[in-house]
């Protein structure tokens, strides 16, 4: 099964590249764009899961209940880091793009944004349990 996906991965990477030749500003030429993109995605994944497919997995451990550890500094500096680099990036939008831009920056930005956060206030509330 893995052979046949890279085979067929591979024939449709060439069909894409094939039919790129063939975009056009034309109803024909749509319709080779289409089939560029379409084979170049599906020829992707099929060459993606013939390479991977049926890589070792570790053995599974027996199931020890972690010790749950305070969250470090460390942890903190990632999240404060992750949320300055967002306030960057969705700022930097804002000022060359508007908000509009900035909106959709900020809304792609959220599982960044969302974690980053999480780290802060998990050490924030590890600290004042602690106190």
């Amino acid at each position: 099964m893995r052979r046949l996906s890279l085979v067929a991965g591979a024939a449709l990477i060439v069909i894409a590249f094939a039919s790129a030749t063939r975009v056009a500003d034309t109803r024909e030429g749509l319709i080779a764009e289409v089939i560029t993109l379409l084979s170049g995605l599906v020829g992707v994944s099929l060459l993606l899961y013939g390479l991977l497919a049926g890589a070792a997995r570790p053995a599974q451990k027996p199931s020890i209940p972690a010790l749950a550890r305070p969250p470090s500094s460390r942890e903190f500096t990632i999240g404060a880091a992750g949320l300055g680099l967002a306030a960057l990036l969705v700022g930097g939008l804002a000022i060359s793009a508007g908000w509009q831009w900035a909106a959709l920056g900020s809304v792609m930005l959220l599982p960044m944004i969302a974690g980053s956060a999480f780290l802060c206030g998990r050490f924030l509330r590890s600290r004042q349990a602690v106190r």
